[in-house]
C-alpha cells in the first residue's frame, strides 16, 4: 500500500548529476506521490529557474549569492520564496514542509545541511558520501539522538541496503563493493601520466558529475564508499573488499556467515537507487531498462589494481588511523581533482598531493564539528600549497 499522502522532498543540489536525475524520475511518477518543497544550487542559474518554473516548489535558494537577484527576478511572479547563502540551504532542511531530504550536494559544502537534517528529525536519502567519510563516527552519534533516518543513494550502499532488509547485521561476514575500473582500467603508470581531464571523464558505465567521475577513475571514489559503508552498515574495513566489476551490473554484495552471498543486480542506472531511497519503504513502478542475464554476456571480477591507482589503498589507511585523517584526505582530494580538471597537476599527482596533505596536515583524534572545519580549511590550504610546484600540466 502506498503512503496516503505525498513525499514532501527538499533536493540540496538540484542542478547537479544526482539532482537533475532526481527530478527527472520523480517526474514520470504519478503527481500524488512527491511535492519538491525545496531546490537548492550553488551557481547554476538558468538552471535552477528552469527547475523551479516546472516543479514550482515553496522555496528556491542559490547558495553562490551573486546570483540572487538573476534567479529572485526570473522568479517575481511564481508563488516561490528565493534565498540565497550556505546558511540559507541549512535552514531549508529544517521546514515543517520538508519530510525527507535528498542530501544531493557535492563534497563537505554538504555536512553542515545533513546534521540541520538530522537534528530535525528528517527522513535522509544521502547521496553525499563525504558527509559520512568527514565524519561518520559524528553522525551516527547524532542519529541515536534522533528521530532522523539515513538511507543511502550510492547504486553500491543502495544495494547493500537492499541486501540487508530482513537481514541480522551480527551475520554479515563481508561486504564486496563492486567498482568499474573507470576509464583507465588496466593502464600502467606511464599511460596514466598522459591522460587528460577529457579522457578521464569518458565514464564507460556511469553518468555521474565530474568529481565523482574523476573519482572513479583514481578509485578513490571506492575508497570513500568503503568508508561509507564502515559507518552505514557498522562493518570494519578489513571486512570490505573492493572488486573489480567493469559491467557495472552487480552493485554490491554481501556475504553472510552461514556462506551465502545476495547482491542486488540491476542495468546501471542512477535513477534507480535515487528513487528506492526516496519511495522507500515501496517500490515504485518505472520504465527503466530492464537487466536481462540472457542478453547481457559474461559477468567478470577481478582485484582492484593498488599499485597503479594507490588512492584506495590511501583510504584504508586514513580510516585505520581514524580521527580527522578521513577529513583531510577527503579535503586534499576535493583540491587535487580540481586542480587535474584545470589542467594544472597530471593524473598521477592526485594521490602525490593527498599523501603529502595527510603527512604536513595535523592530527586530531577527537573530532567534533569545530575540529572538522579546522582540519578541512588546514588540509586545503596544504593541498594547494603541494600543487604549486607542479604548474600547468596540459
Amino acid at each position: 500500500m502506498k503512503d496516503p499522502t505525498p513525499k514532501r522532498i527538499a533536493i540540496l543540489g538540484s542542478t547537479g548529476s544526482i539532482g537533475t536525475q532526481a527530478l527527472n524520475i520523480i517526474s514520470q511518477q504519478p503527481k500524488e506521490l512527491f511535492e519538491i518543497e525545496v531546490l537548492t544550487a550553488h551557481h547554476n542559474t538558468a538552471l535552477l529557474i528552469e527547475q523551479a518554473r516546472r516543479f514550482l516548489p515553496n522555496t528556491v535558494i542559490i547558495t553562490e549569492e551573486e546570483g540572487y537577484k538573476e534567479v529572485k527576478e526570473a522568479l517575481a511572479d511564481l508563488p516561490v520564496k528565493v534565498f540565497a547563502g550556505a546558511g540559507s540551504a541549512a535552514d531549508a532542511v529544517c521546514l515543517d514542509s520538508v519530510d525527507t531530504v535528498l542530501a544531493a550536494m557535492v563534497g563537505f559544502s554538504g555536512l553542515n545541511p545533513v546534521m540541520k537534517a538530522i537534528e530535525a528529525g528528517k527522513t535522509i536519502a544521502l547521496a553525499n558520501k563525504e558527509t559520512l567519510v568527514v565524519a561518520g563516527e559524528l553522525i551516527n552519534r547524532m542519529l541515536q539522538k534522533s528521530r532522523a533516518s539515513l538511507i543511502p543513494v550510492d547504486s553500491e550502499h543502495s544495494a547493500i541496503f537492499q541486501s540487508l532488509l530482513g537481514e541480522d547485521f551480527d551475520t554479515i561476514e563481508k561486504i564486496f563493493l563492486t567498482a568499474s575500473g573507470g576509464p583507465f582500467l588496466g593502464m600502467n603508470k606511464d599511460q596514466l601520466e598522459k591522460v587528460k581531464p577529457a579522457d578521464a571523464l569518458k565514464h564507460p558505465t556511469w553518468n555521474m558529475g565530474s568529481k565523482v567521475t574523476i573519482d572513479s577513475a583514481t578509485l578513490m571514489n571506492k575508497g570513500l564508499e568503503m568508508i561509507e559503508a564502515r559507518w552505514l552498515f557498522g562493518v570494519a574495513p578489513e571486512n570490505i573488499q573492493v572488486v573489480i566489476h567493469p559491467q557495472s551490473i552487480i552493485h554490491s554484495m554481501v556475504s553472510f556467515a552461514d556462506g551465502s552471498v545476495k547482491a542486488q543486480m540491476s542495468i546501471p542506472d542512477m535513477r534507480m537507487p535515487i528513487l528506492y531511497a526516496l519511495s522507500f519503504p515501496h517500490r515504485l513502478k518505472t520504465e527503466l531498462k530492464r537487466y536481462n542475464p540472457a542478453e547481457t554476456g559474461n559477468l567478470t571480477f577481478a582485484h582492484p589494481d593498488t599499485q597503479n591507482f594507490p588512492c584506495l589503498d590511501i583510504a584504508y589507511e586514513a580510516i585505520r588511523k581514524g580521527g580527522n585523517y578521513p577529513c583531510i584526505m577527503n579535503a586534499a582530494n576535493e583540491v587535487a581533482v580540481d586542480a587535474f580538471l584545470q589542467g594544472k597537476i597530471r593524473f598521477t599527482q592526485i594521490p602525490e598531493i593527498i599523501s603529502g596533505t595527510l603527512e604536513k596536515s595535523t592530527f586530531i583524534k577527537d573530532i567534533n564539528p569545530a575540529s572538522l572545519h579546522a582540519s578541512d580549511t588546514e588540509a586545503r590550504t596544504m593541498a594547494k600549497k603541494l600543487t604549486k610546484p607542479y604548474g600547468n600540466s596540459r
